[in-house]
């Protein structure tokens, strides 16, 4: 039963009645002997005895199934709100998504990718998409599992195409994409259902107040024991890096009409998909125009448990300023970033005070705590100042 899914929270709701009829029907017994015991003057002493301690077990136990089912409950529709855990797999700890570590061939930019596809035949990475597995997501997004051949990683990727990219009028167009990427841990059903990101985005595009961007979200949780890759290629682990900005690209531009230049690509992210988004963008300038990133960090020890964080020097390389300030020129990218203080204004700031032209870097103070409550008001912001940056096609 899927830990998402509609069925299991009805469980879970049946089974908390249940403990809590069970523990009501336990102390009605209970007053009902209590009753008959003293209307009986004649009973043996050591009749009722033997009974006690069983009887004193089974009120542990109901107390016991009680607390679990109400815990269980809680979980699930928490769980459910914030879409930290997707499947058994991820909450457990127990799978893994990366299937071999080879070393990905060199990376010379989106453009450069194209232009050696173009060059030498190359077999499309073409996928059969299906309605999203996750009740909490909208039915007209689609959702694969992709092998990524570079990366050797493997996932599901959930997309969801703009109101204009079915319209004839459009029909010749390619349209700028925008990857989603969750916090850790995370889910990549979670911008679809806790950020509501199509419902606030689709009526915009179709007023023309937002660009149409396809919305791509692929899985961040690559590794099993809750360890989080922290976006990185890590040799002999994982090639996250490379799975999420080579072989997801790949794929989305293979299987539909999308931009295939780095003016036309974008990622956004909050928490540590914020911090991806962010050294994403600044490190493969040839791959993205713009990030989005809500309530990231700099440095890697900000998510302190990811594999980043506890090497000496990918927790250098993999910093967003370091990369900014220590480019060969100034990128050609830009940058919206928010944060409260204390969670990811003083490092928005940081990336501010560093950049030079052409790279900007826009920040925006929050006060919410660190939850998609405080994110999910700030899609359509972000989105209208991406979509001066990235126009309508």
């Amino acid at each position: 039963m899927a830990l998402t899914g509609t069925p299991f929270l009805i469980l879970t709701i049946v089974l908390f009645v249940a403990s809590i009829a069970l523990a009501m029907a336990q102390y009605r017994a209970r007053g009902r002997a209590g009753a008959a015991q003293g209307g009986s003057r004649r009973r043996r002493a050591g009749s009722s005895s033997a009974p006690g301690p069983l009887r004193s077990l089974g009120q542990l136990a109901t107390i016991l199934f009680c607390q679990a089912t109400a815990v269980a409950l809680v979980f699930v529709l928490v769980n459910n709100s914030t879409q930290l855990y997707d499947t058994w797999g991820d909450l457990l700890g127990t799978s893994s998504h990366v299937k071999s570590v080879a070393a990905p061939p060199k990376d010379n930019g989106l453009a450069a990718d194209q232009a050696a596809s173009g060059a030498s035949p190359r077999q499309k990475v073409l996928l059969s998409f299906k309605p999203a597995s996750s009740d909490a997501v909208p039915k007209d997004v689609k959702q694969a599992d992709l092998k990524g051949p570079l990366s050797g990683v493997e996932g599901e990727v959930l997309v969801w195409t703009p109101p204009q990219y079915d319209d004839p009028a459009y029909k010749d167009k390619t349209f700028p994409v925008v990857e989603l990427l969750a916090g850790f841990p995370g889910s990549s059903s979670t911008w679809f259902g806790a950020m509501n990101v199509t419902s606030q985005l689709a009526p915009l595009m179709k007023s023309g107040q937002v660009t149409p961007f396809i919305l791509v979200s692929p899985r961040v949780t690559l590794l099993g024991n809750n360890t989080d890759t922290g976006c990185a290629d890590i040799p002999g682990k994982v090639n996250a890096e490379t799975w999420l900005d080579r072989d997801v690209p790949q794929m989305v531009m293979d299987n539909f009409r999308a931009d295939n230049t780095a003016a036309g690509w974008a990622v956004a992210g909050y928490s540590a998909g914020a911090h991806c988004a962010a050294r994403l963008v600044l490190g493969h300038p040839d791959r993205y125009r713009a990030a989005i990133s809500m309530s990231g960090y700099n440095d890697p020890a900000g998510e302190p448990d990811s594999l980043t964080a506890k090497d000496p020097q990918l927790r250098q390389t993999a910093n967003p300023l370091y990369l900014l300030t220590h480019a060969g020129t100034p990128p050609n990218v830009a940058l919206w970033v928010t944060g409260r203080k204390g969670d990811g204004l003083e490092d928005a700031v940081a990336l501010q005070q560093a950049a030079k032209a052409p790279t900007a870097v826009t920040t925006v103070e929050t006060t919410g705590p660190h939850l998609t409550s405080t994110w999910e008001p700030l899609v359509v912001p972000s989105f209208k100042w991406l979509s001066a940056l990235i126009p309508t096609p």
